[in-house]
């Protein structure tokens, strides 16, 4: 293993090396979100083919796995644990390369400079995206999204926000921080890698529709600049964790008291 880099992707490689990370992003990507994002493909396909169309269709985001309150826990824990692992893989294959947690922007969490920017950028994003959401459902482009369709467990709340939390940490390590930081190093430049990143975040997103692969492309164009200028990656968790809670928790709480929700 190399020693710590003094910054992420600037060291030089040979021809062996940059091979490998070529491999490595390959083999990383084709077991996590690459392989989502041909299969959300496809899933948009399937929707545009089959009656009623894309707005004919309903998608739930957290669903339940079993009648058995307790097996659809153990369900819903794995789903989160998976996401955990897809994002430890990523920080083990970049630490081993000399790239630590620090290094990407995940040192000492700052109430001020990880927080409030956090927070800043999800009602950015949020407040926005909520609308592109429903311009895009009502003219047909995007499916109906139900962010939760968990029965009523005494573990669903938590379970929601470890949802939250564990899509935020897998999307935001492996998609900005992991994949751009090896695009960096294969010499890419800073905004082919910043668009890479963006078409993948979109692209996984599509099962939701033309709609949300556009506004997540626009979301990943937008954290991904912002990683790039500050090299702090807590802002993009806290952001990304905070618009996920929201939905999914906001859509539970409100459901059969606004009647545009489904």
């Amino acid at each position: 293993m190399r020693a710590e880099s003094d910054a992420p992707g600037e060291s030089e490689l040979t021809d062996r090396e940059r091979l490998a990370i070529r491999i490595e992003i390959a083999v990383v990507l084709t077991v996590t979100f690459g392989l989502s994002g041909i299969s959300a493909a496809l899933s948009l396909l399937d929707s545009a083919l089959g009656p009623g169309g894309v707005g004919g269709r309903t998608i739930a985001l957290n669903a339940s796995r079993s009648e058995q309150s307790l097996i659809d826990l153990l369900f819903q824990l794995l789903g989160v644990l998976r996401l955990a692992g897809w994002a430890a893989l990523g920080l083990y294959l970049l630490w081993r390369s000399g790239i630590g947690p620090r290094l990407i922007g995940l040192g000492r969490f700052r109430s001020r400079a990880d927080g409030l920017p956090g927070l800043a950028l999800a009602a950015i994003i949020g407040l926005p995206g909520l609308g592109l959401y429903l311009a895009a459902h009502a003219m047909g482009f995007s499916v109906t999204i139900v962010p939760s369709s968990l029965e009523e467990h005494w573990w669903r709340l938590p379970v929601l926000i470890l949802s939250a939390c564990a899509n935020s940490f897998a999307e935001e390590i492996l998609v900005v921080a992991y994949l751009i930081t090896r695009l960096r190093q294969l010499g890419w430049t800073e905004n082919s890698s910043l668009l890479a990143s963006a078409l993948l975040r979109g692209s996984y997103h599509l099962y939701q529709g033309l709609g949300g692969g556009l506004g997540n492309l626009v979301m990943g164009l937008i954290f991904g600049r912002y990683w790039q200028r500050t090299n702090r990656l807590w802002p993009l968790i806290t952001a990304h964790a905070t618009i996920d809670a929201v939905a999914y928790i906001g859509y539970t709480v409100l459901r059969g008291h606004v009647s545009w929700l489904p």
